[in-house]
């Protein structure tokens, strides 16, 4: 059977607060726990009048505590917006809160506007070019400290939090593949790049410590309602990447993921077609407000 994940932005709806977001995301992780759901993951987007969950990490240990069996982590942590040693601590003493549960996907682009992220990091220079390095930066403070190492994370090492790499493109299809990590795939806003994109990653996977395997996860859109029909009704009006779909109550209209397992020091580079675009000097722009639209199908009660 196919494993099943939930992907949650904590959505503000019309006329709510983030403090209820924060309450609905609780609430739907405990039903997606009860129902059997995989893992539940929370996204880092910045600037956004309609989305709660910017302090993902702050989110996740609110989540991961109201809940007890189900995974938990981050889809994702923009990784240029941060400095590595900071998102170690972060998610060591997530996974030293909660041992065994805690998932630490990340991305590349920056989860906003431009002017957004430099208020984040300040330092652009060292942002979207540098995100391999910094992966195996960020992965060097899981492991267990060495004689006379200088710089640690407290808590961090030795933790070993299980690292995805996200991603749209074929980018991070490479250097998911080269690292030997598993990966996640954007297929609810990108899905031309779908199958491109899991040839190259299987073709090209390297095993690690981590993972001996190819392992996929897909984003997929799902819309939820009482019925096919009000389900169809709401679709079309949510359908968009940077919409969300907020009928009243928590259990409607999220982002859900699907787990799907599949059998040199250089980081990717683009190839020659035009499927691959070069990666940029700067973090790839995203839209830097989130529309907010209001299906008209009611929010399922159970």
């Amino acid at each position: 059977m196919t494993a099943l994940s939930v992907l949650d932005l904590s959505p503000i709806v019309e006329g709510s607060n983030a403090s209820q977001s924060l309450a609905n995301s609780l609430d739907l992780a405990r039903h997606a726990e009860r129902l059997g759901y995989r893992r539940y993951w929370l996204a880092e987007h910045h600037n956004m009048p309609g989305i709660a969950s910017a302090a993902t990490s702050v989110v996740i240990a609110h989540v991961a505590g109201g809940t007890t069996t189900i995974r938990v982590g981050a889809g994702g942590i923009m990784l240029p917006n941060h400095s590595p040693l900071v998102i170690a601590e972060q998610f060591g003493t997530l996974n030293a809160l909660h041992p065994g549960r805690i998932d630490l996907g990340l991305g590349r682009a920056p989860g906003t506007d431009m002017g957004t992220a430099r208020a984040l990091r300040r330092n652009l220079e060292a942002g979207a070019d540098s995100f391999p390095q910094d992966v195996v930066e960020l992965m060097g403070y899981f492991q267990p400290a060495e004689d006379g190492q200088r710089i640690r994370a407290v808590p961090g090492e030795g933790e070993q939090v299980p690292i995805w790499i996200l991603g749209s493109s074929l980018y991070g299809a490479q250097l998911a593949a080269m690292l030997g990590l598993p990966y996640a795939f954007a297929s609810h806003f990108a899905p031309a790049e779908l199958d491109h994109a899991l040839e190259i990653y299987r073709s090209r996977f390297q095993p690690s410590k981590q993972l001996d395997k190819p392992y996929v996860m897909l984003g997929l859109n799902v819309f939820a309602a009482p019925s096919d029909a009000e389900a169809r009704l709401c679709s079309p009006r949510c359908s968009r990447p940077s919409s969300i779909c907020a009928p009243a109550g928590p259990a409607a209209c999220r982002r859900r993921s699907t787990d799907m397992s599949a059998t040199s020091t250089r980081w990717p580079k683009p190839c020659s077609t035009r499927r691959c675009p070069a990666p940029s000097s700067a973090p790839r722009k995203r839209s830097g407000k989130a529309s907010r639209r209001s299906c008209s199908a009611p929010a399922p009660t159970s």
